[in-house]
């Protein structure tokens, strides 16, 4: 699925658990170049990696749901999700299919981790067409490494 709407997002803990921090960069491209919709970060004191992973993604699901509230919004409502986790694409295009169908267990018959956050993840990716794209981190790609920074600002922020 080819789109001008790219969500870049990113999710890191000093320490695992330990205090953690979220971002992601919205960013449409047009014909003038692109161009920075919205980027956030947060954190939190005791948390893992894998949620501050799945924090970034619902928080920018969030904000796009947020855009779209405003009649007068321009901001498509497709999108591609560009994830330097490979927890969180295969767990919303593969793993969570079966998780569901299993009553939120794992194929060994254990608790989903982080149930909280794939449930609310599958209910805000469910109301846009999204693609999920896994990048390799710290590989130089622009929007990739913003998001890095800014989470280990973030990390820094609570520590």
């Amino acid at each position: 699925m080819e789109t001008a709407l790219k969500i870049y997002t990113d999710g890191g803990c000093s320490g695992n658990p330990g205090p953690g921090g979220w971002a992601y960069v919205m960013v449409l491209e047009t014909f003038q170049g692109d161009k920075i919709l919205a980027e956030q970060w947060g954190n939190a004191k005791n948390t893992t990696n894998n949620r501050m992973e799945l924090s970034a993604v619902i928080e920018s699901l969030r904000a796009l749901k947020a855009m779209h509230q405003n009649p007068e919004s321009a901001v498509p409502r497709q999108a591609a999700i560009y994830t330097d986790s490979q927890y969180v694409q295969k767990g919303i295009t593969e793993w969570i299919k079966n998780w569901k169908r299993n009553a939120w267990r794992t194929s060994d018959k254990k608790p989903v981790k982080n149930q909280d956050l794939w449930v609310e993840l599958d209910s805000l990716a469910g109301e846009f067409p999204l693609s999920w794209v896994w990048i390799r981190g710290h590989a130089g790609i622009e929007y990739n490494e913003r998001c890095d920074r800014m989470t280990q600002e973030a990390i820094w922020a609570v520590g």
